[in-house]
Protein backbone atom coordinates (compact mmCIF):
# COMPACT_ATOMS: atom_id res chain seq x y z
CA UNK A 1 0.00 0.00 0.00
CA UNK A 2 1.35 3.42 -0.94
CA UNK A 3 1.83 6.10 1.72
CA UNK A 4 1.80 9.85 1.31
CA UNK A 5 2.15 12.42 4.08
CA UNK A 6 2.03 16.05 2.85
CA UNK A 7 0.38 19.12 4.36
CA UNK A 8 0.10 22.62 2.92
CA UNK A 9 -1.28 25.34 5.21
CA UNK A 10 -1.52 29.12 5.11
CA UNK A 11 -2.33 31.09 8.23
CA UNK A 12 -1.11 33.49 10.90
CA UNK A 13 1.28 32.87 13.77
CA UNK A 14 -0.55 32.62 17.11
CA UNK A 15 2.54 33.56 19.13
CA UNK A 16 6.11 34.69 18.59
CA UNK A 17 8.31 31.81 17.38
CA UNK A 18 10.38 30.05 20.06
CA UNK A 19 13.94 29.32 18.91
CA UNK A 20 16.14 26.83 20.78
CA UNK A 21 19.33 24.94 19.94
CA UNK A 22 20.18 21.31 20.64
CA UNK A 23 23.47 20.35 22.26
CA UNK A 24 24.82 19.66 18.77
CA UNK A 25 23.90 23.17 17.57
CA UNK A 26 20.76 22.28 15.53
CA UNK A 27 18.21 25.11 15.56
CA UNK A 28 14.61 24.20 16.44
CA UNK A 29 11.79 26.72 16.08
CA UNK A 30 8.31 26.03 17.44
CA UNK A 31 5.31 28.18 16.59
CA UNK A 32 1.55 27.97 16.40
CA UNK A 33 -0.47 28.60 13.27
CA UNK A 34 -4.12 29.68 13.10
CA UNK A 35 -6.03 28.81 9.93
CA UNK A 36 -9.40 30.50 9.46
CA UNK A 37 -12.31 29.08 7.49
CA UNK A 38 -15.41 31.14 6.69
CA UNK A 39 -18.66 29.91 5.13
CA UNK A 40 -22.35 30.68 4.87
CA UNK A 41 -25.00 28.35 6.23
CA UNK A 42 -28.13 27.42 4.30
CA UNK A 43 -29.93 30.27 6.09
CA UNK A 44 -27.28 32.76 4.93
CA UNK A 45 -25.63 33.12 8.33
CA UNK A 46 -21.87 33.75 8.15
CA UNK A 47 -19.87 31.25 10.23
CA UNK A 48 -16.18 31.11 11.05
CA UNK A 49 -14.01 28.27 12.31
CA UNK A 50 -10.39 28.48 13.44
CA UNK A 51 -8.00 25.52 13.47
CA UNK A 52 -4.82 25.75 15.52
CA UNK A 53 -1.76 23.74 14.45
CA UNK A 54 1.64 23.41 16.11
CA UNK A 55 4.58 23.65 13.68
CA UNK A 56 8.20 22.54 14.21
CA UNK A 57 10.97 23.89 11.95
CA UNK A 58 14.63 22.86 11.96
CA UNK A 59 18.00 24.22 10.83
CA UNK A 60 18.36 27.42 8.84
CA UNK A 61 14.61 27.64 8.25
CA UNK A 62 14.05 27.69 12.01
CA UNK A 63 16.49 30.60 12.38
CA UNK A 64 14.90 32.55 9.52
CA UNK A 65 11.38 32.11 10.88
CA UNK A 66 12.48 33.18 14.37
CA UNK A 67 14.28 36.22 12.94
CA UNK A 68 11.65 37.50 10.50
CA UNK A 69 8.28 36.30 11.82
CA UNK A 70 6.27 37.37 14.86
CA UNK A 71 2.80 36.89 16.30
CA UNK A 72 0.22 37.71 13.61
CA UNK A 73 2.61 37.25 10.65
CA UNK A 74 1.22 35.34 7.67
CA UNK A 75 3.06 32.28 6.40
CA UNK A 76 2.52 29.38 4.02
CA UNK A 77 3.99 26.10 5.23
CA UNK A 78 4.56 22.76 3.54
CA UNK A 79 5.38 19.79 5.68
CA UNK A 80 4.35 16.42 7.01
CA UNK A 81 2.11 15.31 9.87
CA UNK A 82 3.74 13.82 12.95
CA UNK A 83 2.03 12.25 15.94
CA UNK A 84 3.82 12.83 19.26
CA UNK A 85 2.87 10.47 22.12
CA UNK A 86 3.90 10.60 25.78
CA UNK A 87 2.76 9.75 29.31
CA UNK A 88 1.49 12.71 31.35
CA UNK A 89 3.68 12.95 34.45
CA UNK A 90 0.94 14.36 36.68
CA UNK A 91 -1.98 12.07 35.71
CA UNK A 92 -0.11 9.09 34.24
CA UNK A 93 -2.42 9.11 31.22
CA UNK A 94 -1.23 8.58 27.68
CA UNK A 95 -1.28 11.86 25.73
CA UNK A 96 -0.82 12.63 22.05
CA UNK A 97 -0.52 15.66 19.80
CA UNK A 98 -0.75 15.89 16.03
CA UNK A 99 1.61 18.51 14.61
CA UNK A 100 3.43 19.47 11.42
CA UNK A 101 7.15 19.14 10.72
CA UNK A 102 8.03 21.94 8.31
CA UNK A 103 9.74 21.15 5.01
CA UNK A 104 9.32 24.48 3.17
CA UNK A 105 7.80 27.84 3.98
CA UNK A 106 7.02 31.12 2.32
CA UNK A 107 6.46 34.38 4.14
CA UNK A 108 3.23 36.07 3.08
CA UNK A 109 2.24 39.72 3.35
CA UNK A 110 4.33 42.78 4.04
CA UNK A 111 5.20 41.89 7.65
CA UNK A 112 6.69 38.55 6.59
CA UNK A 113 9.39 39.78 4.24
CA UNK A 114 7.59 40.08 0.92
CA UNK A 115 7.09 36.46 -0.04
CA UNK A 116 10.62 35.04 0.13
CA UNK A 117 10.64 31.28 -0.32
CA UNK A 118 12.38 29.32 2.41
CA UNK A 119 13.37 25.86 1.18
CA UNK A 120 15.23 23.28 3.19
CA UNK A 121 18.98 22.96 2.95
CA UNK A 122 21.53 25.56 1.99
CA UNK A 123 20.71 28.92 0.48
CA UNK A 124 17.55 29.55 2.49
CA UNK A 125 18.23 33.19 3.29
CA UNK A 126 16.00 35.73 1.56
CA UNK A 127 17.19 36.22 -1.99
CA UNK A 128 17.76 39.54 -3.73
CA UNK A 129 15.55 40.33 -6.71
CA UNK A 130 16.47 38.57 -9.94
CA UNK A 131 18.78 40.59 -12.20
CA UNK A 132 17.19 42.35 -15.13
CA UNK A 133 18.22 41.19 -18.59
CA UNK A 134 20.87 43.32 -20.25
CA UNK A 135 19.52 45.75 -22.84
CA UNK A 136 19.98 44.69 -26.43
CA UNK A 137 21.83 46.92 -28.85
CA UNK A 138 19.04 47.58 -31.30
CA UNK A 139 19.27 50.48 -33.71
CA UNK A 140 16.69 53.19 -33.13
CA UNK A 141 13.55 52.92 -35.26
CA UNK A 142 13.64 54.89 -38.52
CA UNK A 143 11.97 58.29 -38.46
CA UNK A 144 8.49 58.55 -39.97
CA UNK A 145 8.42 59.42 -43.67
CA UNK A 146 8.27 63.10 -44.57
CA UNK A 147 6.96 64.82 -47.67
CA UNK A 148 10.56 65.03 -48.92
CA UNK A 149 10.70 61.22 -49.03
CA UNK A 150 7.71 61.07 -51.34
CA UNK A 151 4.10 60.19 -50.71
CA UNK A 152 3.25 57.75 -47.91
CA UNK A 153 2.79 54.14 -49.01
CA UNK A 154 -0.66 52.96 -49.99
CA UNK A 155 -2.39 50.64 -47.53
CA UNK A 156 -1.91 47.73 -49.93
CA UNK A 157 1.84 48.38 -49.93
CA UNK A 158 2.19 47.78 -46.16
CA UNK A 159 4.26 44.59 -45.75
CA UNK A 160 2.13 43.05 -42.99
Amino acid sequence: MANYNKVILAGNLTRDPELKYTSTGMAICKFGLAINRKWKTETGELKEEVTFVDIDAFGRQAENIAQYMKKGSSILVEGRLRLDQWDDKTTGQKRSRLGVVLDNSQFLGSSGGGGNRMDGGEGTAPRPPAPRPAPTNRPPPPPPPTDADGPPPEEDDVPF
